[in-house]
């Protein structure tokens, strides 16, 4: 029987996590699944046959040691998704290349730091009064920040101080994520799965389920498709898994806003068919080399 670990956080808390609906159509395949914390050193990673970055919502906190337990992993068996692409894809400055390669992507200024006198100036830079900072590292919408030309210094000078000598990145604050939703599309080897979209709670713009969002299983219109088949033909080698999450932007077409190949959640109760391809692809992926 063929082994497969599921890498997930130390501990749970609040998170929705819905991995353990591809533990049964892994089962049927022949594995045997255990789903451990990333942190967790009793069981030596040779033991698994592959192991997969799941929910590992708390690696950003401890960044050098994430990518040390994959390093060992790598070492030991097979990891996915590879190495290679989390060192890609851990920075968002992967942006950059996307939009290198003729992507669309939302447009970004990268700052080694925010400077609270020179918002004007980026907002005239974006051509958009309404910004959005985060960090270059990060996820789950953490210190993510709307911020304004005409914001108070008072309320800006707190959030400065949040990215004082650390990497961050400026994006015109898109408002279609306010009236239509965030779209993300999902593809396991290549292949185009599911699709869903996030409409963020009343009072918020970040459009994770923590935080409130709606989510909705969609049936992607064409042009939707096709902006993900470019963000996705960009990547190499081909992954396990990838989500990518696209906005329409004022002019009607899709921009990439990321593009997550580490741990995105796969939302997979949200398809019933979904569990079932991941453990194939799984399955097939693993015996491919």
């Amino acid at each position: 029987m063929k082994k497969c670990a599921f890498l997930t956080l130390q501990e749970r808390g609040e998170f929705v996590i819905d991995d353990e609906l591809a533990v049964e159509p892994l089962e049927r395949l022949g594995w045997r699944v255990s789903t451990l914390s990333w942190r967790q050193r009793e069981l030596p990673w040779s033991d698994f046959d592959l192991v997969v970055i799941r929910s590992t919502w708390d690696y950003w906190n401890d960044v050098p040691g994430f990518l040390d337990v994959l390093a060992g992993i790598s070492r030991q068996t097979r990891l996915a998704n590879p190495l290679s692409l989390v060192h890609w894809n851990l920075a968002k400055t992967y942006l950059q290349d996307l939009e290198g390669k003729g992507v669309p992507v939302v447009r970004t200024i990268w700052l080694d730091d925010l400077r609270e006198q020179l918002v004007a100036g980026y907002a005239e830079r974006l051509g958009s009064d309404r910004m959005v900072v985060k960090p270059v590292v990060g996820a789950n919408g953490e210190d993510a920040f709307r911020i304004g030309r005409g914001d108070d210094p008072e309320r800006l000078g707190p959030i400065a101080a949040r990215f004082r000598g650390r990497a961050c990145m400026l994006q015109p604050f898109m408002e279609n994520i306010l009236t239509e939703g965030e779209y993300s599309l999902f593809y396991f080897g290549g292949a185009f799965s599911h699709a869903i979209l996030k409409v963020p709670a009343r009072g918020e713009f970040r459009s994770q389920e923590e935080r409130g969002a709606e989510i909705r299983r969609v049936e992607p219109e064409a042009p939707l498709r096709l902006s993900g088949r470019r963000a996705l033909a960009a990547v190499s080698p081909t992954p396990l898994y990838a989500r990518i999450d696209l906005v329409r932007n004022a002019e009607g077409a899709f921009e990439v806003m990321e593009l997550e190949l580490i741990e995105p959640s796969l939302y997979l109760r949200m398809d019933p068919a979904a569990p079932g391809r991941f453990a194939r692809v799984i399955d097939s992926w693993c015996g491919s080399g």
